[in-house]
């Protein structure tokens, strides 16, 4: 397989497994967090994406990350958009398709729309 056909492939699944613990990370209240995709066109945009199980509520410090990644983004010139995507895919051993994923949620513009608004 050469380099493009493997493009979005897990390449190394078990350093993929390997947890990133943030725990010794801290600044008062805050500490690390983490984004499931980011997609960069052409310098011109950024798309971030974050995965959540079904009905799991998107965390206050994520939520306000996302906005300020988004904002900053958007005052340098680029256009950029934050997704919250939902999955249904219980089992931690199955693989999450993230083509199969719903946004349920997107920040843009400087607001949040929901699906279900």
């Amino acid at each position: 397989m050469d380099s493009k056909d493997n493009r979005g492939v897990i390449l190394n699944r078990e350093r993929k497994k390997q947890i990133i613990s943030f725990k010794g990370l801290r600044y008062g209240n805050i500490t690390p967090t983490d984004l499931d995709g980011l997609i960069e066109y052409k310098n011109k945009a950024f798309v971030f994406m974050e995965f959540k199980l079904r009905d799991a509520k998107l965390p206050k410090g994520q939520r306000l990350a996302l906005e300020r990644m988004v904002d900053a983004c958007e005052k340098s010139g680029k256009d950029s958009i934050a997704l919250v995507c939902e999955h249904n895919v219980d089992n931690p051993k199955q693989d999450i398709d993230a083509s199969e994923a719903e946004v349920r949620e997107i920040y843009w513009n400087g607001r949040w729309r929901s699906k279900n608004k």
